[in-house]
């Protein structure tokens, strides 16, 4: 997914949102990290140039896979996308916690775990090698079920959307929603790289697959640090995009064996 899925009422939205924290960060004496916010904007506008071949690559697997289901949902029915949505949200569960789990996802996925401020716009730090990372393999299941391509996209476009209001301090509990719905509470937790709260809550828009499989943390008290824990900040875009690549192939080559060398692609931690 890139910034261009984003529809123009989006965008308004997200605007203000991010106009409106700047104001309340400022205020409450938080303070707006400017040089983190310059970076976030690199990475969109890599993400902008990448998300082209991005599409053409998995518009072209995922069209083939999908010429040859057999059994088809059809796309114009209310039940396929309402069976859609816990599907699509379970398989971005998996996704995200194999984004975590796996180094050779990790390696994209840490850009987004990059910024040492939780912010709304900070949420759009976006690897730009996802189509090397092959984390949308998750999707391909679905798409082999019968579930449309379109359909596919179109929930995690919406799904997306969702999480970019996940990303703040600003927004306080939600109540009995954070049950059942990620939030930003939930979140805060998951961006967090104080020990307790490392690799928990990966749900998109439920949190209830967290609470199923024991990956559920909830927030604390306890002051939160964010960004890569055991890693420098980096403010180049480039630099950040590839500097877990980097790591993970250095480590490779450095590497005895290829039990060794598997490790070093495989073990985040």
């Amino acid at each position: 997914m890139d910034i261009r899925q984003h529809g123009p009422l989006f965008l308004s939205v997200a605007l203000i949102a991010v106009l409106g924290e700047l104001v309340w960060r400022m205020r409450s004496g938080r303070g707006y990290d400017g040089r983190a916010a310059l970076t976030t904007l690199g990475i969109v506008a890599g993400n902008v140039i990448a998300g082209a071949p991005r599409a053409l690559v998995l518009g072209s697997v995922y069209g083939a896979i999908w010429a040859a289901v057999p059994h088809r949902f059809p796309v114009d029915q209310w039940q396929s996308w309402l069976v859609g949505f816990f599907a699509v949200e379970f398989a971005y569960y998996w996704f995200h916690r194999f984004s975590h789990e796996v180094r050779w996802l990790w390696a994209s996925h840490a850009v987004h775990h990059s910024a040492e401020q939780l912010t709304f716009l900070a949420s759009l730090r976006l690897g730009w090698t996802n189509i090397l990372s092959l984390g949308w393999l998750t999707y391909l299941p679905l798409i082999a079920l019968g579930f449309d391509p379109r359909l596919v996209v179109a929930l995690l476009a919406i799904n997306l959307n969702y999480q970019f209001f996940l990303h703040s301090e600003s927004v306080p509990r939600l109540g009995p929603l954070e049950w059942v719905f990620n939030t930003p509470h939930h979140h805060r937790a998951h961006h967090a790289r104080n020990p307790e709260f490392l690799d928990r809550n990966y749900g998109g828009m439920l949190i209830v697959w967290d609470r199923l499989f024991g990956t559920i943390a909830p927030e604390s008290d306890t002051p939160k640090l964010y960004g890569l824990a055991g890693k420098a900040r980096e403010n180049n875009p480039v630099k950040l995009a590839f500097q877990e690549w980097v790591a993970m192939f250095r480590d490779f080559i450095a590497a005895r064996g290829w039990r060794a060398k598997a490790r070093a692609l495989i073990q985040v931690r």
